[in-house]
C-alpha cells in the first residue's frame, strides 16, 4: 500500500527513523544496514514494507528496493517474523543473505542471533531456489571476487540480451580489463552486443 516516503528527517537511530512528510511524521523501523546507507541530509526516501496487524501497523524502511525485496522473501518463511529478518538484514548485508541462501551456507545464517538450526535450514530450503530465480545467481559463481560480473551479467538479462553471449562478452571484457566497474563492464558489452 505504500511503496516509499520521501521528506524531512526528523529523527535518526539505529532501529528507526522519522521521516516527515507535508507536516505527518511517519516512524519507520530499519536495519542497521539501511541506518549505515542514510546520508546525513536533511532529504531522505527510503522504501517501505507496511506490515498489518491486529493490534499494530509497522512500517519498515529500506534504503534500496534489493533489500526489501530480500525482507519480504525473509518474511514468507514459516518461522521467520519481520523482527528476525530484520536481525538478519541488521547482521549480513543483504548481499551476504542472499549469497549465502544461493550457496547453501547453514553456518552463515545459523550465525544470526536467534536463528537456529532448523530455521536456518528452512530459509535455505524455502528461499534457494527464488533467489536463484530473482537474482539469476550461477550457483557455481557466488565468490566474492566477480561481484561486478554478476551486476553488469544481471543488468544485461534485464535489458533483454542472450544470457550465453551476454556471458561470453562480458568474461572477454573483465580478462582484458580485471579492475573495470560495473558501468564500465555494461557500456563495454552494450558496444559489443
Amino acid at each position: 500500500m505504500i511503496t516509499h516516503i520521501q521528506g524531512k528527517l526528523i529523527e535518526k537511530n539505529p532501529t528507526d527513523v522519522v521521516i516527515d512528510c507535508n507536516g505527518v511524521g511517519y516512524m519507520l523501523n530499519i536495519s542497521l544496514h539501511t541506518f549505515s546507507q542514510i546520508p546525513d541530509q536533511e532529504h531522505l526516501k527510503l522504501y517501505t514494507h507496511l506490515q498489518i496487524r491486529e493490534d499494530s501497523h509497522t512500517l519498515f524502511g529500506f534504503s534500496s528496493l534489493a533489500e526489501r525485496e530480500i525482507f519480504r522473501l525473509l518474511i514468507s518463511v514459516s518461522g521467520v517474523g519481520a523482527s528476525t529478518a530484520r536481525t538478519m538484514l541488521s547482521s549480513l548485508t543483504p548481499k551476504q543473505v542472499r549469497e549465502g541462501i544461493a550457496v547453501g551456507d547453514v553456518a552463515l545464517i545459523q550465525s544470526i542471533k536467534g536463528i537456529g538450526a532448523k530455521t536456518a535450514q528452512r530459509v535455505i530450503l524455502d528461499l534457494k531456489d527464488k533467489i536463484l530465480k530473482v537474482y539469476d545467481i550461477d550457483e557455481l559463481s557466488t565468490s566474492k571476487n566477480n561481484t561486478n560480473k554478476d551486476e553488469a551479467l544481471s543488468a544485461l538479462d534485464v535489458l533483454g540480451f542472450n544470457k550465453k553471449q551476454s556471458e561470453r562478452v562480458v568474461d572477454k571484457i573483465i580478462s582484458n580489463q580485471p579492475g573495470a566497474t560495473v558501468e564500465a563492464i555494461i557500456k563495454q558489452a552494450l558496444k559489443n552486443l
